[in-house]
């Protein structure tokens, strides 16, 4: 078994439920005519979901090596997280097709997830294997 297969499936878990949800409500925003709120859920929460992935893919490399390298790359990745939540907010600010408060929404879906998972508000739970954190 892959030694990060548990990061992945957690990553995959709340991705595809993230996606899904922001899809499922950003199509009856845009179908009720309210377009750029549908539109800054979806953007927000595809950021989200990229932001998360590639926190879960660098986890394992920060601590690798010495202290201060670990440091430096901590550092830079996390720069480069700030830089890419960044841009759905400037484009969001930049652009009126995208509304900026469904936008924030978006980026904030995975802890939301997270948090009502752990809240045990979680419905989306698979029948076959339930993940304990």
């Amino acid at each position: 078994m892959e030694p990060y297969a548990e990061i992945r499936s957690v990553e995959k878990k709340y991705s595809s439920v993230a996606m899904a949800i922001a899809v499922c409500f950003g199509l009856l925003l845009i179908i009720a005519d309210m377009k750029p709120l549908g539109k800054g859920l979806i953007l927000g929460t595809l950021f989200s979901v990229l932001n998360f992935i590639i926190m879960g893919e660098t986890l394992t490399r920060r601590i690798a090596g010495t202290r201060k390298r670990a440091a430096m790359r901590s550092g830079l990745h996390l720069l480069f997280r700030y830089i890419l939540l960044a841009v759905p907010l400037i484009l969001a600010v930049k652009f009126p097709s995208y509304h900026l408060a469904t936008t924030i929404a978006g980026l904030f879906m995975i802890q939301i997830l997270i948090m009502a998972h752990h809240a045990g508000l979680a419905v989306y739970e698979s029948k076959r294997k339930k993940l304990d954190y």
